[in-house]
């Protein structure tokens, strides 16, 4: 542009020598006329380079309005990848503790598999050896039928206890893989939701059931199940009587609960995104922040935590489904996030979202993880007791053995021991002319 310039002003300059030189030449009428056509040309010169200029300048305020819009999607962009890379790190520190808490699990059960296995060494080793002398066959294949339920007890309880290691194995692949795709599905969802924004524009029902449809894709790709974690548009009754239908409740342990609304405003975001000039884009991104304020108080009004059989804390979850849109409301009102909170509200997106249900499926895993380890060491203790029942059982049969002996020895002495014993009564009687076909047994008649 400053080389036409240059051009047209050596022309001027060419043309201003021409009518010097003229002068000189000539001082007829004709130089009048020559003089007239120059100041014509040099008159016509300046108004296109006026025009140059002009064209130029405006050239450069369309330049600087581009930039400004690629910074302010830079800056949003950016905001993307930093709250999706806090939300990594958050998982891969619930990984870690997971992981140390399985391993002292591990330890403790493997412990009590070691404790339990020597006591019972131990124990049936002394049975053993104080009565192996006296029992017959048809003691040890008793003692075999009151042995086979405790050994499958323990096989019940080695089954139990691989199963749990095997789950906690699997959980841990899952969530390595979890974290892996979470920054896919975070650039999947606000691409969708980019697209999907000219077409639902204008149109408010529309716009409603897009949000609820990002907000289950979110649910189900966190791993929760609709029934056992969370309820959609479940009613519930407010103390003045008054039904209410929250978008999502999501059930937490501890019969504990988090309510999720999904808010969508995309006609004020849509103009400010296409809008060409300065002013259009001031006023449209204050309509934009207008509208999430009025989701914000009208959410807020609805006092979700003080609804009957709810257990929530006193704030809801509001789901704006466009990361870009929340992102450009926050850089024009920095307080937006403390308006939120006044009003009992907690702003989340996509990326945020998914972090947050992550987590608590996070926790109902390892809910239910606590849960197995109670009913391991339950069963472990009702398994030490039923041993102990046991042995006190087996100590008794011995006891009886001991005694029946002592009376079989006692009823033998008295049958054929000491002088008119029993058995020599009797042989007395076959000699003196009993009839008999039978005779005792020479070994048991004393001489």
């Amino acid at each position: 542009m400053e080389i036409v310039i240059l051009l047209v002003a050596l022309v001027i300059l060419l043309l201003a020598v021409i009518l010097i030189f003229t002068n000189r030449k000539s001082k007829n009428t004709d130089s009048d006329e020559m003089l007239q056509q120059l100041k014509t040309s040099v008159a016509l010169a300046e108004q296109q380079t006026l025009n140059i200029r002009e064209e130029k300048e405006a050239l450069d305020h369309k330049m600087q309005l581009k930039i400004a819009t690629l910074e302010q999607e830079r800056l949003a962009l950016y905001e993307e990848l930093s709250l999706a890379k806090q939300a990594s790190v958050k998982l891969q520190e619930m990984h870690r503790a997971q992981q140390e808490r399985f391993e002292e699990q591990k330890q403790f059960i493997a412990e009590m598999q070691l404790r339990f296995s020597k006591d019972f060494e131990l124990m049936a080793s002394e049975i053993l050896k104080q009565k192996s002398a006296e029992f017959t066959e048809l003691n040890r294949n008793n003692l075999g039928l009151l042995l086979n339920p405790l050994k499958e007890n323990l096989n019940a309880f080695r089954d139990k206890v691989e199963q749990v290691y095997k789950a906690e194995s699997d959980e841990r692949n899952v969530l390595k893989g979890e974290i892996i795709k979470m920054m896919e599905l975070n650039k999947q969802i606000s691409d969708e939701a980019n697209n999907l924004t000219k077409a639902l524009k204008g149109d408010n029902k529309k716009q409603g059931n897009w949000g609820e449809m990002v907000l289950d894709r979110l649910l189900e790709r966190s791993g929760l199940l609709e029934g056992l974690n969370y309820s959609k548009q479940s009613s519930y009754i407010a103390h003045e009587g008054e039904r209410m239908l929250p978008d999502v409740v999501v059930f937490l342990p501890d019969n504990k609960h988090l309510i999720i609304d999904s808010k969508v405003s995309l006609i004020a975001y849509e103009r400010l995104v296409n809008a060409e000039t300065d002013e259009d884009k001031i006023a449209f991104v204050k309509q934009h922040v207008a509208g999430i304020k009025s989701h914000i108080n009208g959410l807020g009004g609805k006092n979700y935590h003080e609804l009957y059989q709810i257990n929530s804390p006193e704030f809801v979850l509001l789901f704006v489904p466009i990361e870009s849109s929340f992102a450009i409301a926050v850089q024009h009102d920095q307080d937006l996030f403390d308006f939120a909170w006044n009003k009992r509200v907690v702003i989340v997106t996509p990326s945020t979202l998914l972090a947050t249900l992550k987590t608590v499926a996070s926790i109902w895993k390892q809910e239910q993880q606590t849960r197995n380890v109670i009913d391991i060491a339950t069963k472990a203790g009702q398994l030490y007791d039923k041993f102990v029942g046991f042995h006190s059982d087996l100590l008794k049969v011995g006891d009886h053995l001991d005694k029946s002996q002592k009376v079989y020895q006692d009823a033998m002495n008295k049958l054929n021991l000491g002088q008119g014993n029993i058995l020599n009564r009797v042989e007395n009687l076959r000699k003196l002319g009993a009839k008999a076909t039978k005779q005792i047994d020479e070994r048991f008649l004393e001489d």
